[in-house]
């Protein structure tokens, strides 16, 4: 019963997902191809809420549903491990035509092509886990 209240969020980040049509894969390719705002305008709706939401975990303290302070920690600011993480995530999302979140929407809609990214989306990160202590920093 703890878990709950993640999985009616889940349900409800999948309504919107399906709704906005953010787990199409046209929607995605139009993005991609410069030819709608669609996908820009639900990206931005998301930077704009991640600011506001951050804001108000500073300003008021807020703590975790453990009861822990969430603590934001700075990152390192460094072009190059950015500018090459976006560029594989874009082209994963390019290719696939969903990005992470989309992709478990995709399969509850049951659009079983998707679990061959999900697959390659794992597998990719857990090869990160295995060889991140070797990579530049």
């Amino acid at each position: 019963m703890k878990g709950l209240k993640f999985i009616i969020a889940g349900i409800l980040f999948g309504i919107v997902m399906s709704k906005s049509e953010a787990i199409s894969w046209f929607r995605i390719q139009e993005m991609f191809r410069f030819q709608s705002f669609h996908m820009y305008g639900i990206i931005g709706t998301a930077v704009v809420l991640g600011i506001i939401i951050t804001y108000v975990i500073k300003k008021y303290k807020l703590r975790d549903y453990q009861g822990n302070p969430i603590v934001f920690t700075p990152k390192e600011m460094s072009v190059s491990r950015y500018l090459i993480g976006g560029i594989i995530f874009g082209l994963g999302w390019a290719l696939t035509g969903a990005c992470p979140g989309p992709m478990f929407v995709n399969i509850g809609f049951q659009y079983w092509s998707i679990l061959i990214a999900v697959v390659g989306a794992l597998a990719g990160t857990y090869m990160y886990g295995v060889i991140k202590d070797r990579l530049p920093r």
